[in-house]
């Protein structure tokens, strides 16, 4: 089974100083993992934003493009259209778009 991963995941893997990064890196081993751009752009919008992490642009996407690499990472795209996904509330709207995405291409989210 391949897993898209979330944002949440992708910063509680990459920054050690998070508060699930110890439970999350545990995970990892042995999984086949799937990234798609929203992910990789959240990881990156919430890293540098002054109010959550704070980090330099250039050390969040390196440290985003080391972990892909390191894990062999697949990607895909974001090939579902945004209203084909039936969110019904605005905290549900990317969770419900990521999931509708892993379901069309066979994942697990």
């Amino acid at each position: 089974m391949k897993h898209l991963l979330d944002v949440n995941v992708l910063l509680a893997a990459i920054w050690a100083n998070h508060s699930r990064h110890a439970e999350t890196f545990a995970w990892l081993p042995g999984k086949n993992l799937v990234v798609c751009p929203l992910g990789e752009l959240g990881f990156l919008r919430i890293s540098t934003n002054q109010r959550a992490i704070n980090a330099p642009m250039d050390q969040a996407w390196t440290l985003l493009e080391r972990f892909l690499d390191e894990r062999a990472v697949e990607r895909i795209a974001d090939d579902l259209p945004a209203l084909a996904s039936h969110a019904k509330a605005s905290e549900q709207v990317t969770d419900h778009y990521l999931a509708d995405l892993a379901a069309k291409h066979g994942l697990k989210l």
